[in-house]
């Protein structure tokens, strides 16, 4: 499945919705509404929902087969496919060339940081910054995790059965301030920078997590292009690895980590601007688009 959070143009409510295909999306509490099955407007609600999947499919098919609650999607208003989450972790260095790039140790464990829940933005959206705060603000292409059921010390053969699913982030970070400060939380948490999007895929639909090309272009130009089979550590030891300290919850991001080819370390920087178009993209998962603009 794929799962993302949609609007119309003559309401600003959200509602989850399942696209089917190309042109075709399913509102999910619209048709379970009809089809007699209780589900939340809201992916976070519907994540921490129980039997979830089972009730997913049952609108869908209700759906499919008396048309209630279809709708077009060059009609609809994409949003962030998952909003207000309790937490998103982010890995740092978790790429190897990426980190040798920055002239940083491979690391024996993950690396953990945060990003305020006030970042979360969805595709096509706007990503900004006032130019009086940072003068450095980069790009980073991320494999991001879902989670789907609450983990708490599990192990990592059972760690993908926590796992909702998977999406394309960009951990846009203040360099300036990620550097300046001697830690990362600030730099990295600027409202509107961490896009993600467009849908949540589950896993059912991912060939393998540990296998996908993952690239970021700016205005065109391609300047990260890796693969996560580079990922030094997968989405199983990092799920077990952060649910040994706390407690994930339904609607929780991991951002996994970003690949070589920052602006920061290039020669010379490529920085993002006012006017610039980012592009993140991930095989099976889509792409995410975003502009820059000053504040």
């Amino acid at each position: 499945m794929r799962i993302g959070q949609y609007s119309t143009a003559d309401s600003e409510d959200l509602w989850v919705g399942v696209r089917l295909d190309d042109s075709t999306v399913v509102n999910l509490e619209e048709a379970g509404s009809a089809a007699g099955v209780s589900l939340p407007t809201e992916s976070t609600e519907l994540l921490a929902s129980w039997e979830w999947e089972q009730k997913v499919e049952l609108a869908i098919e209700y759906a499919t087969e008396t048309e209630t609650g279809l709708y077009d999607s060059d009609e609809l208003d994409r949003h962030a496919p998952v909003t207000g989450p309790e937490k998103i972790v982010c890995v740092g260095l978790n790429y190897r060339d990426h980190a040798e790039e920055g002239d940083n140790p491979i690391p024996e464990t993950p690396v953990l940081f945060s990003k305020f829940p006030t970042t979360i933005t969805g595709p096509d959206s706007t990503i900004s910054w006032d130019p009086d705060l940072t003068q450095k603000v980069d790009y980073e292409a991320e494999f991001v995790i879902v989670i789907g059921r609450e983990a708490r010390r599990v192990s990592e053969d059972e760690a993908l059965d926590h796992v909702a699913g998977f999406l394309i982030g960009n951990d846009v970070s203040a360099r300036d301030l990620q550097h300046g400060d001697g830690q990362w939380v600030r730099g990295k948490s600027l409202d509107s920078f961490a896009p993600i999007g467009p849908e949540i895929v589950t896993p059912d639909e991912v060939s393998d997590p540990h296998d996908l090309s993952i690239w970021t272009e700016v205005n065109g130009t391609r300047l990260q292009d890796s693969s996560t089979s580079n990922l030094i550590f997968g989405v199983d030891e990092l799920v077990s690895f952060c649910s040994q300290a706390f407690t994930l919850k339904p609607g929780d991001l991991i951002f996994t980590g970003t690949p070589p080819g920052v602006g920061v370390y290039r020669e010379p920087p490529v920085l993002l601007e006012d006017g610039d178009e980012v592009t993140v993209g991930i095989d099976e998962l889509g792409e995410l688009s975003n502009t820059c603009a000053f504040d």
